[in-house]
Protein backbone atom coordinates (compact mmCIF):
# COMPACT_ATOMS: atom_id res chain seq x y z
CA UNK A 1 0.00 0.00 0.00
CA UNK A 2 0.99 3.78 -0.64
CA UNK A 3 0.46 5.76 2.02
CA UNK A 4 0.03 10.26 0.66
CA UNK A 5 0.33 12.66 3.30
CA UNK A 6 -0.18 15.82 1.07
CA UNK A 7 0.72 19.43 2.10
CA UNK A 8 -1.55 21.64 -0.16
CA UNK A 9 -3.90 21.01 -1.90
CA UNK A 10 -1.64 20.40 -5.45
CA UNK A 11 -0.20 17.61 -3.94
CA UNK A 12 -3.88 16.10 -2.76
CA UNK A 13 -4.23 16.15 -6.97
CA UNK A 14 -1.20 14.34 -7.38
CA UNK A 15 -2.22 11.76 -4.96
CA UNK A 16 -5.36 11.55 -6.77
CA UNK A 17 -3.29 10.72 -9.84
CA UNK A 18 -1.45 8.42 -7.49
CA UNK A 19 -4.49 6.62 -6.70
CA UNK A 20 -5.56 6.28 -10.15
CA UNK A 21 -2.27 5.31 -12.27
CA UNK A 22 -0.71 3.12 -9.32
CA UNK A 23 -0.44 -0.44 -9.53
CA UNK A 24 -0.95 -1.01 -5.76
CA UNK A 25 -3.42 0.72 -3.00
CA UNK A 26 -3.52 4.21 -2.04
CA UNK A 27 -4.33 5.77 0.83
CA UNK A 28 -4.79 9.61 1.02
CA UNK A 29 -4.52 11.03 4.82
CA UNK A 30 -6.09 14.33 4.15
CA UNK A 31 -6.19 17.04 7.41
CA UNK A 32 -9.06 19.14 8.40
CA UNK A 33 -6.80 21.83 8.77
CA UNK A 34 -6.40 25.14 6.75
CA UNK A 35 -3.28 24.39 4.91
CA UNK A 36 -1.21 27.39 2.69
CA UNK A 37 -0.81 26.87 -0.58
CA UNK A 38 2.78 26.71 -2.08
CA UNK A 39 4.26 28.14 -4.82
CA UNK A 40 6.04 25.24 -5.93
CA UNK A 41 4.08 22.43 -4.59
CA UNK A 42 2.35 19.89 -7.31
CA UNK A 43 3.19 17.26 -9.85
CA UNK A 44 6.90 16.35 -8.73
CA UNK A 45 4.88 15.68 -5.50
CA UNK A 46 4.08 12.06 -8.02
CA UNK A 47 8.04 10.92 -6.86
CA UNK A 48 6.74 10.64 -3.14
CA UNK A 49 9.77 13.16 -2.22
CA UNK A 50 11.00 16.65 -3.30
CA UNK A 51 12.23 20.20 -2.84
CA UNK A 52 9.43 22.37 -2.28
CA UNK A 53 11.76 25.35 -1.20
CA UNK A 54 15.36 25.03 -1.98
CA UNK A 55 18.36 26.57 -0.82
CA UNK A 56 20.02 29.20 -1.75
CA UNK A 57 23.67 27.10 -1.88
CA UNK A 58 24.26 24.06 -4.29
CA UNK A 59 24.64 22.11 -1.03
CA UNK A 60 22.27 23.18 1.79
CA UNK A 61 23.77 22.95 5.64
CA UNK A 62 20.72 21.59 6.58
CA UNK A 63 17.34 19.73 5.25
CA UNK A 64 14.33 19.74 6.75
CA UNK A 65 11.47 17.63 5.84
CA UNK A 66 8.04 16.82 6.53
CA UNK A 67 4.84 15.73 5.26
CA UNK A 68 0.85 16.71 5.30
CA UNK A 69 0.23 19.91 7.67
CA UNK A 70 3.91 19.74 9.01
CA UNK A 71 5.40 20.74 6.03
CA UNK A 72 4.18 24.47 7.27
CA UNK A 73 6.83 24.82 10.13
CA UNK A 74 9.82 23.51 8.45
CA UNK A 75 9.11 26.50 5.78
CA UNK A 76 8.55 28.75 8.72
CA UNK A 77 11.83 27.38 10.40
CA UNK A 78 13.42 28.16 6.83
CA UNK A 79 12.69 31.27 6.80
CA UNK A 80 13.92 31.83 10.45
CA UNK A 81 17.25 29.85 9.68
CA UNK A 82 18.06 32.10 6.59
CA UNK A 83 17.80 35.08 8.85
CA UNK A 84 20.76 33.67 10.74
CA UNK A 85 22.79 32.63 8.14
CA UNK A 86 22.17 29.06 7.90
CA UNK A 87 20.93 27.09 4.87
CA UNK A 88 17.97 25.14 4.74
CA UNK A 89 16.60 23.23 1.93
CA UNK A 90 12.68 21.94 2.47
CA UNK A 91 11.81 18.39 1.21
CA UNK A 92 8.11 18.00 1.34
CA UNK A 93 7.50 13.69 1.64
CA UNK A 94 3.76 12.91 1.21
CA UNK A 95 5.01 9.17 0.30
CA UNK A 96 7.98 7.60 1.34
CA UNK A 97 6.60 4.28 -0.58
CA UNK A 98 6.73 6.38 -4.20
CA UNK A 99 10.07 8.49 -3.02
CA UNK A 100 11.82 4.86 -2.48
CA UNK A 101 10.97 3.87 -5.84
CA UNK A 102 12.87 6.97 -7.62
CA UNK A 103 16.03 6.48 -9.06
CA UNK A 104 19.42 7.15 -6.42
CA UNK A 105 20.48 9.83 -8.70
CA UNK A 106 16.99 11.56 -7.65
CA UNK A 107 17.16 10.49 -3.97
CA UNK A 108 20.59 12.04 -4.11
CA UNK A 109 19.19 15.44 -6.07
CA UNK A 110 16.81 16.04 -2.84
CA UNK A 111 18.53 14.48 -0.30
CA UNK A 112 22.86 14.91 -0.68
CA UNK A 113 24.43 11.95 1.65
CA UNK A 114 26.92 14.62 2.12
CA UNK A 115 24.39 16.62 4.27
CA UNK A 116 24.04 15.20 7.06
CA UNK A 117 22.37 17.45 9.45
CA UNK A 118 18.72 16.44 8.38
CA UNK A 119 15.26 16.99 11.06
CA UNK A 120 12.48 15.60 9.64
CA UNK A 121 8.51 16.71 11.16
CA UNK A 122 5.79 14.32 12.03
CA UNK A 123 2.77 14.68 14.21
CA UNK A 124 2.16 11.41 14.69
CA UNK A 125 4.49 8.53 15.53
CA UNK A 126 8.30 9.06 14.35
CA UNK A 127 8.48 5.71 12.71
CA UNK A 128 10.03 5.92 9.38
CA UNK A 129 11.58 9.05 9.43
CA UNK A 130 14.81 7.73 10.97
CA UNK A 131 15.31 6.15 7.35
CA UNK A 132 16.00 9.95 6.25
CA UNK A 133 17.23 11.43 8.71
CA UNK A 134 20.16 9.34 9.80
CA UNK A 135 22.55 8.74 12.77
CA UNK A 136 22.99 12.57 12.36
CA UNK A 137 19.69 13.87 12.51
CA UNK A 138 16.53 14.61 14.62
CA UNK A 139 12.73 13.89 14.54
CA UNK A 140 10.42 16.32 15.82
CA UNK A 141 7.63 13.97 16.48
CA UNK A 142 5.20 12.58 19.01
CA UNK A 143 5.86 8.56 19.87
CA UNK A 144 2.12 8.88 22.30
CA UNK A 145 -1.55 9.41 21.65
CA UNK A 146 -4.03 10.73 23.35
CA UNK A 147 -3.78 14.90 23.56
CA UNK A 148 -7.28 16.62 22.66
CA UNK A 149 -7.54 20.28 22.08
CA UNK A 150 -7.78 22.59 18.74
CA UNK A 151 -4.40 21.64 16.28
CA UNK A 152 -2.94 25.28 17.11
CA UNK A 153 -2.68 24.56 20.90
CA UNK A 154 -1.14 21.35 20.06
CA UNK A 155 1.27 22.16 17.45
CA UNK A 156 2.85 24.59 20.01
CA UNK A 157 2.23 22.52 23.14
CA UNK A 158 4.40 19.58 21.28
CA UNK A 159 7.00 21.73 19.44
CA UNK A 160 5.49 21.68 15.60
CA UNK A 161 6.05 25.42 15.68
CA UNK A 162 9.19 27.24 12.89
CA UNK A 163 10.83 28.22 16.22
CA UNK A 164 11.26 24.20 17.48
CA UNK A 165 12.15 23.16 14.50
CA UNK A 166 14.99 25.76 14.00
CA UNK A 167 16.22 25.21 17.04
CA UNK A 168 16.51 21.41 16.43
CA UNK A 169 18.28 22.20 13.08
CA UNK A 170 20.85 24.41 15.02
CA UNK A 171 21.01 21.26 17.57
CA UNK A 172 21.73 19.38 15.04
CA UNK A 173 24.48 20.99 13.12
CA UNK A 174 26.00 21.91 16.02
Amino acid sequence: MIVYRPADSKEVAAGWIAAMTEKHPVCLVLTRQDLPLYDKSGLDALKGGYILSDSEKATPDVLLMASGSEVEPCVEAQALLKAEGIDARVISMPSFELFDQQSDEYKESVMPKAVRARVAVEAAATFGWHKYVGLDGAVVGLDHFGASAPYKFLFKEYGFTGENVAATAKKVLG
